[in-house]
């Protein structure tokens, strides 16, 4: 009797150790688990990059600001001609860039991607495609956004290139995946600024894939191209993969 008597603590603390390893695999297979990666993702297109176009063009300017995350893309267009031939849109581009960055005195390129009619996708504002930059493109609207002009103007009865929307949706699919933004939704943002259409500091639903007028008092991306952005969202939506 006495042997068993020294043998019960050792044995209550097995039975005890057993216990508490019961529990812990009891609280592991019902609790709070991780959350899934959103599925809704899509590759990144084909993006050419600043310093093919640009070059030695190059104005000094100060580091890119960054944003956390990109939760709605704004549509533009450039206002400048259509007829261009796509092997000559690098030197546009640096036009475009000139004009913000001299007599705007912009601190860079306001776009942060810039579309040609061939559907070609070029790299704008610096600081990184794949990164959250914050832009000069929608007036109280920059952070948490993507903006992406097409290389045009497309006002009423001006023909939009399927190539050219196509590449939009396959960019706007791309940077609204990673923060799980549905292109056909909409996105709660801060206005930052009270020369928008909201006062500073005022939070405005909006499209995940808005024209340029949603946030600004602007007749920008024109008529024509306002009116494919149902296409482009669907289009984008697809690309994710989310059901119809």
């Amino acid at each position: 009797m006495p042997a068993l008597l020294a043998c019960l603590p050792g044995l209550a603390a097995v039975v005890a150790l057993a216990l508490c390893a019961s529990g812990v695999e009891r609280a592991a297979a019902t609790g709070p688990r991780p959350a899934a990666a959103d599925p809704y993702t899509a590759p990144r297109p084909p993006v050419v990059p600043r310093s093919v176009w640009l070059g030695e063009a190059a104005r000094p300017q100060p580091p890119p600001r960054y944003d956390d995350k990109v939760l709605a893309v704004f549509v533009h267009h450039t206002d400048t001609p259509n007829g261009y031939d796509c092997a000559d849109v690098p030197a546009i581009l640096r036009g475009v860039y000139s004009g913000q960055t001299g007599a705007r005195d912009w601190d860079d390129i306001g776009y942060n991607f810039v579309v040609d009619r061939c559907g070609t996708i070029y790299e704008g504002r610096a600081g990184g495609i794949a990164r959250a930059v914050t832009g000069a493109h929608t007036q109280g609207f920059n952070h948490r956004t993507t903006g992406i002009a097409a290389l045009g103007t497309f006002t009423a009865g001006v023909p939009v290139p399927d190539a050219l929307t196509d590449a939009i949706a396959a960019l706007a699919a791309w940077k609204l995946g990673g923060t799980g933004s549905d292109p056909r939704g909409k996105v709660r943002l801060v206005s930052s600024n009270g020369l928008s259409r909201y006062a500073a500091g005022a939070t405005a639903t909006l499209p995940a894939v808005a024209g340029h007028d949603e946030g600004y008092q602007t007749s920008c991306p024109g008529a024509a191209l306002t009116a494919r952005l149902p296409d482009i969202r669907e289009a984008a939506a697809r690309l994710q993969g989310r059901p119809g």
